[in-house]
């Protein structure tokens, strides 16, 4: 059996929980997960199977999450270029001077701002059901929920199911989120709701403040200049992972990220939606990450 260690590390005035697993003489794989996902949210199948494959693991809680900082947004309010500085705080909390680095959705994007940013830190990257940084997709949802005609120019909107729960308005909870885990896993393969409702409630019960955590919705629209460095400035070795049934970012984002980063590897998960809620993927996914 795996031995987690917690720990807190400080990013400025922010206290950021993180969990290492594995031998802490091996090479690390910082998981970074996406918008109002605590580290817990990256399953544990997942970090066995990585640690299975010779690497020591380091999780999360983003501020505004799990038993990380809470923050008053309307006096500090930050955006997504503070939190990927977070994660070097996480780095720099456990003395490393670089990890393979795999960042989910939101945590996609402050994945890819560190290897643009601070290259020397990341020793390789993984992009997992995410899309470039920098790209609004507001015009295209809108055009979406409207029932437009796309753009050509856009990149490919959610899925109707995904904005129909947005827009459902049903109140915050486990059901709900259960039920919007359930559009995240997409039609293919089976949804493991014991799991995913296994989670949700964990994540609920150690959170400082569940409802900090929709500022990350507000961070991500804030104005950040340096999310639009080029992507092609980039020199670690990348993967992208990509689900082919992914609801909200649809595998155009996915190609998108691949052909804009120099010599990254596309690999398109079949039946995979969003998260890893289905039996067996997270396993799978984990063979994917770069190493």
């Amino acid at each position: 059996m795996l031995v987690a260690r917690e720990r807190f590390v400080a990013s400025g005035r922010l206290r950021i929980w993180t969990e290492r697993v594995g031998d802490p003489g091996l090479p690390a794989v910082l998981m970074v997960m996406g918008s109002a996902a605590q580290g817990v949210s990256c399953p544990d199948a997942l970090v066995e199977r990585l640690v299975e494959r010779g690497v020591q693991v380091i999780r999360f809680d983003h501020r505004d999450t799990g038993r990380s900082s809470v923050v008053d947004f309307e006096a500090q309010p930050y955006a997504i270029s503070d939190m990927a500085r977070d994660c070097l705080a996480v780095l720099d909390g456990y003395g490393l001077e670089s990890a393979h680095v795999a960042g989910a959705s939101l945590g996609g994007m402050l994945a890819q701002w560190l290897a643009v940013h601070a290259p020397d830190r990341v020793r390789s990257l993984t992009v997992m059901s995410s899309s470039p940084m920098g790209h609004d997709p507001s015009a295209a949802w809108a055009r979406a929920r409207a029932g437009e005609p796309a753009d050509p120019a856009d990149l490919p909107p959610p899925s109707p199911e995904f904005l129909a729960h947005v827009d459902s308005g049903l109140p915050p909870g486990v059901e709900s989120d259960v039920a919007l885990f359930r559009v995240f896993n997409g039609p293919v393969r089976p949804f493991d709701e014991a799991a995913a409702r296994a989670m949700l409630e964990l994540a609920l019960s150690r959170a400082a403040d569940p409802a900090a955590a929709a500022n990350h919705h507000r961070a991500v629209w804030r104005d950040d200049p340096s999310l639009l460095a080029p992507l092609s400035s980039i020199t670690a070795p990348a993967s992208i992972v990509h689900g082919d049934q992914d609801p909200v970012y649809p595998l155009g984002h996915g190609e998108a990220l691949a052909a804009a980063i120099p010599g990254a590897e596309l690999h398109v998960v079949p039946g995979m939606g969003h998260v890893l809620t289905a039996p067996g993927l997270p396993a799978e996914v984990a063979d994917l990450i770069r190493l």
